[in-house]
């Protein structure tokens, strides 16, 4: 799953004139490739039907089929939820004393009726430049490319300095289902630990024409929680209305949540984000971002970059209702009524603060605010030195010449959050290059560019030696 800033069209009238598509190259093992993605997208990992253990088994398979062990390779699930395994493998480090790299990958997908579809959701189309099918580009093509990209060190007999591991999991489509991330962070942290992570979250951004305008890197997300306000009556008969009516009641809290605006508040990827992006939008609106990493407490600055919703959502915690519930009967009082609030909440703010300034703004005792379980985990977002970023530019400077690198913060979510709170820094890095609908995930006709996919191959299979050999 993700959720892309945008640089508004200023950024279009920048982008680099050379077309996405980086020169293609052959005997790097594509057909076999081509084949592995195939087979992944084609095994249906819903959450209803499907199977993510399968899906699992099959890219463990290819991954023995190329030397890999029982040992260094296996599948994992539970008793209470045997479709939704997944997969570890590890391809060993020279150094003992050097911390390990983690590759992270989800391989269930959002659901799909097939009735809906131009083409079968699963079964991988090629047609006019671009693959079509569920998790074509969510989350399978991240999947594919990190099994290859095992499978290809493991046939060159390449030797990396700091151990390479490998996590697919399942249930980052679905809330409340089994989570395998959660799983491997909390139950088997030592199957996965590293130093830091590569995930999904953020990819290149192409216009219109198919020019390259960006290439995001994910340094950090948001924190999903859900809050419930629930007001509670008596009730009574309607021919005989009092002044305390649970509807009212909640419709004035409401109102209060609606105004509740929480503080500015900057992180190293927000920061980072803001900081290459002004000279770029330029305007009032890089001024303004210029001006709100000097000083977050810039009203002014605030002002103009509140004015896009996106810049408004990275700025700080946001909270907004949507789902209200309430009443039992049209001739009568109202017993109960409840609302969801939904926050997004800035990296290492606590739930429970968020929770506090929702009572406060409130102001109502008559108006319970609690939390929906399951909690998300709080977690800070991870530090960007110059040892994550620099390889991360060396290779986009090699691949995609002249396109910036911009940091953003996600205001969706990822499975990085479970890794992060376990102490495992995570970045999304994609290495891909999305159209402006982000070739539709989650919706119908999901797709990528073949040449979007092939790049990301080569840019991660750069990417990650260079991580493996850091001294």
């Amino acid at each position: 799953m993700r959720f892309l800033p945008l640089l508004t069209a200023a950024l279009t009238l920048a982008a680099n004139p050379v077309m996405a598509a980086a020169p293609d190259r052959s005997g790097d093992g594509e057909a076999a490739f081509r084949v592995l993605y195939k087979e992944l997208v084609e095994t249906n990992t819903e959450h209803s039907i499907g199977s993510c253990t399968l899906a699992a088994e099959r890219m463990k398979a290819r991954l023995a089929a190329a030397g890999y062990s029982d040992a260094d390779a296996h599948v994992f699930s539970t008793p209470e939820f045997p479709k939704d395994g997944g997969l570890v493998a590890t391809l060993p480090g020279t150094d003992p004393k050097a911390a390990a790299i983690l590759l992270l990958a989800h391989i269930d997908v959002v659901e799909a009726k097939p009735a809906d579809w131009t083409r079968d959701p699963f079964t991988l189309v090629e047609e006019g430049g671009y693959f079509y099918g569920r998790g074509a580009s969510d989350d399978k093509a991240m999947a594919a490319i990190f099994t290859d990209l095992l499978i290809r060190y493991k046939q060159e007999g390449y030797r990396p300095r700091h151990t390479i591991k490998l996590a697919l999991t399942c249930g980052e489509e679905t809330s409340g289902a089994f989570n395998g991330a959660n799983y491997l962070a909390t139950q088997h942290k030592d199957w996965i630990d590293a130093a830091f992570a590569l995930n999904e979250g953020a990819a290149g951004m192409l216009d219109a024409n198919g020019k390259r305008l960006s290439l995001n890197i994910e340094a950090a997300e948001k924190v999903y929680q859900d809050f419930a306000l629930t007001t509670t009556n008596p009730g009574g008969h309607s021919s005989r209305p009092v002044p305390d009516n649970a509807i009212y009641e909640m419709a004035d809290a409401l109102k209060k949540v609606s105004g509740v605006e929480f503080p500015v508040m900057l992180n190293d990827a927000t920061r980072g984000y803001f900081t290459r992006s002004a000279p770029i939008v330029g305007g009032e609106a890089g001024a303004a971002m210029t001006a709100i990493v000097a000083n977050p407490s810039d009203a002014a600055a605030n002002a103009v970059l509140s004015k896009d919703k996106m810049w408004h959502s990275m700025l700080r915690t946001t909270c907004v209702a949507t789902l209200i519930s309430g009443g039992h009967a049209v001739n009568a009082l109202p017993q109960k009524v409840t609302a969801n609030i939904n926050c997004r909440i800035f990296p290492g703010v606590k739930v429970e603060d968020v929770q506090q300034a929702l009572i406060t703004a409130i102001g109502d005792p008559k108006v319970a605010v609690t939390v929906n379980e399951p909690r998300s985990p709080a977690t800070p977002a991870p530090t960007l030195g110059a040892d994550r970023l620099k390889p991360i530019e060396a290779v986009a400077n090699e691949l995609y010449p002249g396109t910036p690198v911009v940091p953003i913060m996600s205001t969706g979510a990822t499975d990085g959050i479970y890794l992060s709170a376990a102490g495992i820094p995570t970045y999304g890095v994609e290495g891909m290059f999305v159209d402006p609908d982000e070739g539709n995930i989650h919706g119908l006709n999901e797709r990528i560019r073949v040449q979007s996919l092939m790049d990301g191959r080569r840019f991660q299979y750069k990417l990650v030696k260079l991580y493996a050999d850091q001294k």
